[in-house]
């Protein structure tokens, strides 16, 4: 369980506290992609090549939000990640 004790001394949620919701708001579909593929531990070639042919530069601007992720390509990532569609788009 995410819990944390605060200065009160009051242990609550840290998903529930009002710092990592600014958080959350503030995380792009980029960077989704690049925690989940960082997370599996592929790099941006191999993640194209998983996605069918996508080049390394594609996935590079993708993450860094200057190109955007297509619905097409957002879908392909939730069932690669088995995740929501939503992180990405």
């Amino acid at each position: 369980m995410n819990l944390v004790i605060t200065p009160d001394e009051e242990v609550v949620n840290i998903i529930d506290t009002e710092w990592v919701q600014n958080i959350i708001k503030e995380i792009r579909p980029g960077d989704n992609l690049k925690i989940y593929r960082k997370m599996r531990g592929w790099t941006q070639a191999r993640l194209g090549e998983l996605l069918g042919g996508i080049l390394r530069q594609h996935i590079s601007n993708m993450e860094h939000g200057s190109r955007k992720i297509s619905l097409k390509t957002a879908k392909r990532l939730a069932n690669l990640f088995d995740v929501s569609v939503e992180r990405f788009v």
